[in-house]
């Protein structure tokens, strides 16, 4: 599909698509939806804007949904190269705001896993636009060494970038990782997981790599939500094994008036219509 130069929206069933071009891109997003008020949702590793459409049916009364497809992700065609300058991202959402029935000044921000991590560095840009955060198992709160590894450093990304395409070493060093316990066995199953297939080892290198820009400074942030009194919302699944709620707790360290955790009994896929009664309560709180 082209739709460079111009914007346009297609109906859906029920959530709305758009396509806004961006630079040489075109940035595709869905939104849903009547309310005067904005929830915007970024999607996790691997899904899509499609992930939040199930919240309208809930939520579409009192809020406009708008939902981003990030770099390799969705519909969203990427041609800007493996970076995403974080700078540029508060102009592309104003952008596709500016065409949606809001009109409230503050938006609502909802976060799941990697999107967690972009949404923090959001809160970072325009903390004045940020009423409520709400990070379901989010990334960012803590530096993760093979993340830092293979995207932070030139050498380190070279390397994750020559052992996609040559990943046969590769798998005995995560081996011997596991059982020296240098990875938790959530991240050692994702590790295998993501490097069985050659177009998924690409994804992988493509999609960490281009969001390397967004590295969220938690202690900016924490002073950013008392200073704004931005309501933070944290939501753990009791049996993850890659992002536990430990670093919630210790996140919320010093912002405890602003800043709820829950935790509820089940994994890491918690953004599934079966708990939605438990998401829109959460939201709430």
């Amino acid at each position: 599909m082209s739709c460079r130069g111009r914007r346009f929206i297609v109906e859906c069933e029920l959530m709305q698509e758009g396509y806004v071009p961006f630079g040489s891109s075109v940035i595709h997003y869905s939104w849903g939806g009547a309310g005067n008020r904005l929830l915007l949702c970024l999607h996790g590793y691997g899904e899509s804007a499609e992930s939040f459409a199930f919240l309208e049916e809930r939520l579409g009364m009192d809020f406009t949904i708008l939902a981003l497809n990030l770099p390799f992700h969705g519909g969203t065609e990427w041609k800007e190269g493996l970076y995403f300058d974080p700078e540029k991202l508060p102009l592309l959402i104003g952008e596709i705001v500016d065409g949606l029935p809001v009109t409230g000044d503050r938006w609502w921000l909802l976060g799941y896993s990697m999107g967690g991590r972009v949404a923090l560095s959001l809160l970072e840009k325009i903390p004045e636009k940020i009423e409520k955060l709400a990070l379901i198992a989010p990334d960012g709160l803590k530096v993760n060494g093979w993340y830092w590894l293979a995207t932070q450093s030139q050498p380190g990304n070279r390397l994750f970038r020559w052992a996609m395409k040559r990943p046969g070493f590769f798998f005995p060093l995560i081996r011997m990782a596991d059982k020296l316990r240098w990875v938790n066995p959530g991240i050692y199953k994702f590790i295998f997981r993501y490097i069985s297939d050659a177009k998924v080892r690409d994804d992988l290198y493509k999609r960490w790599t281009v969001l390397r820009g967004f590295r969220p400074d938690i202690r900016a942030i924490r002073s950013i939500i008392r200073e704004h009194h931005v309501q933070v919302r944290l939501l753990y699944g009791r049996h993850d094994r890659i992002i536990r709620a430990e670093k919630g707790e210790q996140f919320r360290k010093g912002i405890e008036p602003w800043c709820r955790l829950d935790i509820l009994d089940t994994g890491r896929h918690l953004l599934q219509v079966k708990y939605i009664d438990e998401l829109i309560a959460w939201l709430e709180a």
